[in-house]
């Protein structure tokens, strides 16, 4: 359990850190689409349609993630 945690902790860290020079719209992108696969999974749909979920969620993020950088 204290591995586990500590591992995700780190891969946290790692994904802040690598969007210090992202717009806000990269940022709603890369968000969009971790909930996007997120949801697919938990929902047990099959690859394809956890990766299509994914591509959709990242680009509902991109579209959000500029609309409010105006």
């Amino acid at each position: 359990m204290r591995y586990t945690m500590m591992v995700l902790v780190a891969g946290v860290a790692v994904l802040l850190g690598g969007c210090e020079n992202m717009s806000t719209g990269q940022k709603g992108a890369v968000a969009g689409g971790a909930l996007g696969t997120g949801i697919g999974m938990v929902a047990g749909g099959s690859f394809g349609q956890v990766v299509g979920a994914g591509l959709i969620g990242g680009a509902v993020g991109y579209i959000g993630g500029s609309a409010i950088a105006k």
